[in-house]
């Protein structure tokens, strides 16, 4: 029996006009708007229209206040300040001042005009643009019919106290009838509950839908002690004021989608870093199942370093660097076959050239990690010696980087002290007395001695090197976090240039031949 496919809920497109701003989102819904509902809200733009056309004859068309509140809404329209999520116009206030000074059917007349010329430039989806036109033209018609029958009723005279009430009165009813309108195809396509939609959409508005309130009542109180002069002096200010919003709004949209994208690079740089440490975690893992010893030497040897660092004086930065230098300062070895990482027969010749090779190759894996370059650079030199002697590359004295000093003191001590070792481990202690006999010729002197200063005031197991762990020293969600921005010094790719690696090359393989 074959599966039935999953159905995804269609997804619409819808800029639903609230007020003063414009939502634009998605809905998620069960279906379109069907051909009965699309009639009903065609149905009800031509009863607004009919309903116009009948009180029409009991509005006052005062043609010049008519003409300046109609251009104040469209271009207030056109020049909203907009966002991808939102734009915001004065329009409504142009509304809401007809509805007051001329009533219901010129006032509807320039919501209608002014959704109508708006598509010109916002091309709304037709059928969100029916529910606007509905919308524009049922409020500013009851609104204005409303704040007529109710100021007659009362005898309110355009000085009187109740006026301005009215006025602010009608502004909210206008706006509650504006969001029941939209909500109801809302609800129609989602199936949103009503009061979701309040919180959804009323309530992000509501502070600054109650400013334009009183901003109405205001310009009302203008309009009547100064005429038209004072319609056009608050349309210049709102005018400037829309476009310093616009900005504002562009500058905060800019900020968040650089955020977003800033985001969307640290979460990828995470899990590159996750990656990066999980691989290498790996191949030592892989290492350990060869050589019992692995991890727990170089969890040890992570530790011992990290605290010499931090005795030195060394920054935070640089001990994080010798401890992680620390944990895969052996990851090299993958190249020896069992005869040598087990060390149970005698090494030849051959050996010891593959042997020598470890820290150049430990390197190169490490140098191919982002960011790991510095790390790599210890690695390939912990096994340089003061005297010159050492390994790939024979570096002489404080030409060995100060951190891989400090993993070959600890890097020594516990492979003589740790009871997992190939060979017969000895007392720290003797251990001790060892580091201190090739001091200044294999070793670095200063760093004996504050080892040797660490050690005598820690426990045996401790000094043994017993209860170092792997996982714990490694770290795994810290170290991710750390890593996932280069640390330290870098090279652009965060790896060792061709010339350097072609003459650690070079240098190891000279080695092994001596």
């Amino acid at each position: 029996m074959s599966a039935s496919p999953t159905l995804k809920p269609p997804v619409w497109r819808a800029d639903i006009t609230l007020g003063r701003s414009t939502w634009r989102f998605t809905l998620h819904g069960p279906r379109r708007p069907s051909p009965t509902f699309i009639a009903l809200e065609v149905a009800a733009l031509a009863g607004a229209v009919v309903v116009a056309l009948l009180t029409g004859s009991d509005a006052d068309w005062d043609i010049a206040l008519f003409a300046l509140l109609l251009i104040f809404s469209i271009v207030s329209d056109l020049s909203a300040a907009s966002t991808s999520a939102v734009k915001i116009s004065g329009s409504f206030l142009s509304l809401v001042l007809a509805m007051v000074f001329l009533g219901g059917a010129p006032a509807s007349l320039i919501g209608v005009a002014t959704i109508g010329v708006g598509w010109l430039r916002w091309r709304d989806e037709p059928e969100p643009l029916l529910n606007n036109l509905v919308a524009y033209a049922w409020f500013p018609l009851i609104g204005g019919l409303v704040f007529t029958e109710v100021s007659q009723a009362m005898s309110l005279g355009e000085r009187d106290g109740f006026f301005y009430l009215l006025t602010f009165v009608v502004f909210v009813l206008a706006l509650a009838l504006n969001f029941m309108i939209i909500a109801l195809r809302i609800r129609y396509i989602e199936g949103t509950g009503i009061i979701q939609l309040v919180r959804k959409l009323v309530v992000p508005v509501l502070s600054s839908e109650v400013f334009a309130a009183l901003l109405a009542v205001g310009v009302a109180f203008l309009y009547i002690h100064v005429g038209l002069a004072a319609i056009v002096l608050f349309g210049a200010v709102l005018f400037t004021f829309q476009r310093l919003l616009g900005q504002l709004l562009l500058s905060e949209q800019r900020a968040e989608e650089l955020e977003k994208r800033g985001q969307q690079l640290t979460d990828r740089t995470k899990q590159l870093a996750t990656l990066q440490v999980g691989v290498l975690s790996a191949l030592l893992r892989t290492l350990d199942l060869r050589d019992r010893m692995t991890a727990r030497h170089s969890a040890a040897v992570a530790r011992y370093a990290r605290e010499i660092a931090i005795a030195a004086g060394f920054s935070k930065e640089e001990q994080e660097l010798v401890h992680t230098a620390g944990l895969l300062h052996d990851i090299g070895k993958f190249i020896f076959p069992d005869s040598i990482l087990k060390g149970d027969t005698k090494l030849t010749d051959d050996d010891w050239k593959i042997i020598k090779m470890h820290p150049y190759q430990g390197a190169r894996v490490v140098a191919q990690m982002e960011g790991y370059g510095p790390i790599s650079d210890i690695i390939l030199a912990h096994h340089e010696r003061i005297d010159g002697k050492g390994y790939p590359r024979g570096l002489r004295g404080d030409d060995i980087p100060a951190l891989s000093r400090i993993i070959s003191v600890a890097d020594t001590y516990d492979v003589m002290t740790a009871r997992d070792s190939y060979r017969t481990p000895i007392s720290s202690f003797e251990a001790i007395q060892e580091l201190r006999r090739v001091s200044g010729a294999q070793l670095d002197a200063q760093y004996v001695e504050i080892f040797t200063r660490i050690l005598a005031g820690k426990d045996v197991r401790f000094r043994h090197g017993e209860d170092a762990d792997f996982d714990a020293e490694l770290g795994l969600d810290k170290r991710v976090e750390a890593y996932s921005l280069p640390v330290g010094e870098v090279e652009a790719d965060g790896k060792p240039s061709e010339e350097s690696a072609a003459q650690a090359e070079r240098d190891a393989a000279a080695a092994a031949d001596s």
